[in-house]
């Protein structure tokens, strides 16, 4: 893996690849035709033309492209590679097209100005937003070049840290605005210590989204601070039921209700016995009848 990030324009025509790769899926071509058209396309004095080649060859071979992305670590980010590969897994209800959105929407942000606070919000958003797994998708962040050893550790540490504090709690501690106020409240400086991971303003909106729903902390980060917006899957949300699991719930129901209605004192079968002009029907066991 490089040990700094890629110049800008690197950035720039990851964009331009991965919006063009998804709309051209949208439109039903296949994967190998678009990796053998965008090819020429791309600005040939980056790096991404030699990668969509061996991307290309590997897709003939094993029908993937996160393996190829995984074994170009020196080009594709872990977090990269992780996303394509939740997309492509069998079982996964993440789609294609929502993780080439995502990487798109990060290769802008990349290609502008960026911190290590807001890629790694952005990630963990994508990662919490899409449930693509905090284990391996932590693990895959913490090894982003980006980010400097302090942020790979405390990366890291999250992987125990959230089952016990939410993520603003988490963020506060580790921001400016955190230091600030134990600076005043114990009059002692903190001048010693290594540089915040935090600006102060994210640590003020952290602060103020402790014990609320992450979604409004995500939303508030990006109107203040205009951190990039995530993309949502569709198909991770889609709660439709297959339809023979849709009979059967009915089925469940009808006998729920039927067991309610003897235990309020039995069934009145009689309202189905009504003729044509409203009137019921005497049956020869009735009691009333000689």
């Amino acid at each position: 893996m490089s040990a700094s990030p890629m110049p800008r324009e690197e950035y720039i025509e990851q964009e331009y690849f991965f919006r063009v790769y998804r709309e051209r899926l949208q439109e039903s071509v296949p994967s190998q035709e678009i990796l053998k058209t965008i090819h020429e396309e791309i600005l040939s004095t980056t790096q991404l033309p030699m990668a969509i080649d061996f991307m290309r060859a590997e897709i003939l071979h094993t029908g993937r492209i996160s393996d190829a992305m995984s074994r170009l670590s020196h080009y594709f980010t872990p977090f990269q590679a992780f996303v394509i590969g939740q997309a492509e897994e069998d079982v996964s209800r993440f789609d294609q097209i929502t993780g080439l959105e995502i990487l798109e929407r990060e290769a802008k942000y990349r290609a502008g100005e960026p911190t290590m606070a807001g890629v790694f919000v952005y990630q963990f958003e994508c990662i919490a937003r899409n449930r693509l797994g905090y284990d391996r998708g932590l693990a895959a962040m913490s090894q982003d070049p980006l980010f400097t050893d302090r942020w790979q550790k405390w990366i890291r540490s999250l992987r125990t840290e959230l089952g016990a504090f939410e993520l603003s709690e988490l963020v506060f501690r580790q921001s400016g605005h955190f230091r600030q106020l134990r600076e005043k409240k114990t009059g002692q400086s903190a001048a010693d210590e290594p540089e915040p991971l935090f600006g102060a303003q994210e640590g003020r909106i952290a602060k103020a989204n402790i014990g609320r729903d992450p979604l409004y902390f995500f939303a508030a980060l990006q109107r203040q601070l205009a951190y990039p917006s995530v993309p949502l899957s569709t198909k991770a949300f889609d709660e439709t039921l297959p339809g023979f699991l849709e009979q059967r719930l009915a089925k469940i129901e009808q006998r729920l209700k039927i067991i309610e209605l003897e235990q309020k004192g039995g069934i009145d079968l009689t309202r189905f016995y009504k003729t044509e002009n409203g009137e019921t029907p005497h049956f020869r066991d009735d009691p009333g009848l000689p």
